[in-house]
């Protein structure tokens, strides 16, 4: 074992103590709420292959990766069959292929032997030194996972490695923050049979259970789908200027990793804040801002997205069911904690949550753009989404089938029937708002914002033509 992942791999030394020692899993012990994602169910366990996990940071991939060896070791896997590397540690293709030759001929000759390459995006061309392992045998029983926070690590891989991925049914999984329901349920603020019967289309929920809602999707405006912020608000009342700071450095950082200008990301992401869900061209913005060119906007809202950072929503064609490319662009962040945390980078000073995430949720026109792209990013994980721009405005078109569904979301102010003229038009359109009960206005039902999203399934539960039923990876 090389000497430089010893400490993530202290099962070999001793497999019972590994949760202790582990530094991941130990800081995750100290925790008052442990998240167990349903991806680690779906994880290889018997079958060799190469597997992507993407994400964001600080989505929780490397702790998935943890949880999973922990768990094979309670299977009964032999310690000496799994190995942990982080590739923020190994320079280039070369020392990857050395590294994996060394560790697959140090392994059990027999049997399947797991290797975890966590955040293999650091290493300079990861995916020919891949492409040679795999093309030279040493993968053929091995399951290989690989996790990277671009997401173009899972395109590179099935680009790549076409038939060198294996037999299984799923090879490349994406993790999100976690959704409103997860968020709820693993706070166990709700019974079973209440979180049952909110589910329940047929059942009027409980008004006791709908104020319980309403409550955690306020908190979730503060702390989003991020487990370190929700365990600040969970332990001390409010999230630490440290573990904004943590989220914002990060982001900074691998910008800055790809030989970005940190000035130009710093107008861009001021320029999102302050056009929240509101239309824009990359033209628009160019002229607003110190950089020259369109194309270097489009460059870094591309890198963005591709980090999970950023969700750009594009008009839809209706009778294409496809974007409209010269039409603009709303940008958003893909979470509310992402929102704050950038939020406080550019603006922040000390106390960031009382001085800036307070106001802000308490605002009606900030806490509005939170809750819209809070609902836009929460579909967006499970269908194709858009917005609509015809005569007026709808705030989401999610594609699902062989039709688009029109949502308006109107979280402030008082919901008025003229605001409601485009979405009107469409049979099949939802209103998402802030009353408590569904009722209907211009002739179309109104469910609250809270309620719709709980109710939302997750990407697990959701096939690819975006009904329920069988897994897929995105969509």
């Amino acid at each position: 074992m090389d000497a430089r992942f010893a400490a993530h791999n202290s099962h070999l030394e001793d497999p019972e103590t590994f949760w202790d020692r582990d530094p991941h899993l130990r800081r995750l012990s100290r925790s008052r709420l442990v998240h167990r994602s349903r991806v680690l169910d779906e994880l290889p366990s018997s079958t060799p292959g190469i597997y992507t996990v993407g994400g964001g940071r600080q989505v929780g991939k490397t702790t998935l990766l943890k949880q999973w060896m922990y768990d094979l070791l309670g299977r009964g896997v032999e310690p000496a069959r799994i190995t942990y590397f982080t590739g923020e540690l190994i320079d280039d293709h070369h020392s990857l292929v050395r590294l994996v030759t060394d560790t697959v001929e140090e392994m059990p000759a027999r049997g399947l032997r797991y290797l975890l390459l966590d955040e293999v995006t650091y290493i300079r061309q990861w995916d020919r030194g891949i492409k040679f392992l795999a093309d030279a045998g040493l993968l053929e029983d091995v399951a290989l996972v690989l996790t990277g926070s671009d997401l173009a690590l899972i395109q590179e891989a099935r680009m790549r490695f076409p038939g060198r991925r294996g037999m299984a049914p799923r090879v490349d999984f994406h993790l999100y923050p976690l959704s409103f329901r997860e968020a709820v349920l693993l706070k166990d603020v709700l019974k079973e049979e209440d979180a049952a019967r909110l589910m329940g289309l047929d059942k009027e929920p409980e008004p006791e259970s709908m104020e319980t809602l309403f409550a955690e999707f306020e908190q979730y405006l503060v702390h989003g789908g991020y487990l370190t912020a929700m365990n600040d608000m969970a332990e001390h009342g409010r999230i630490s200027d440290s573990t904004l700071a943590t989220y914002s450095d990060w982001i900074r950082g691998d910008v800055l990793k790809r030989g970005k200008n940190e000035t130009y990301l710093r107008e861009i992401l001021s320029a999102i804040i302050s056009r929240y869900c509101t239309q824009v061209t990359w033209n628009n913005l160019a002229k607003d801002l110190s950089i020259d060119h369109p194309k270097t906007v489009a460059d870094y809202l591309a890198l963005l997205q591709s980090m999970d950072a950023v969700l750009i929503l594009a008009a839809l064609q209706e009778h294409k069911l496809a974007p409209a490319p010269k039409k603009g662009k709303k940008v958003m962040f893909t979470d509310p904690f992402i929102y704050h945390a950038i939020h406080a980078w550019l603006h922040g000073g000390r106390d960031n949550y009382e001085r800036l995430i307070i106001p802000c949720v308490r605002d009606p026109g900030q806490a509005g753009q939170l809750v819209e792209s809070c609902v836009a990013a929460h579909f967006s994980r499970l269908f194709p989404s858009y917005y609509i721009k015809a005569q007026g405005e709808v705030d989401l078109a999610y594609v699902k089938g062989d039709t688009f569904w029109p949502v308006e979301v109107k979280w402030s102010g008082q919901v008025r029937s003229k605001d409601l003229k485009q979405v009107a038009k469409y049979p099949n359109g939802r209103i998402l708002d802030r009353s408590a009960r569904p009722r209907k206005i211009s002739g179309l039902p109104t469910e609250p914002v809270p309620l719709a999203l709980f109710r939302l399934p997750l990407p697990q539960e959701v096939s690819g033509d975006g009904h329920p039923g069988s897994t897929h990876s995105s969509h």
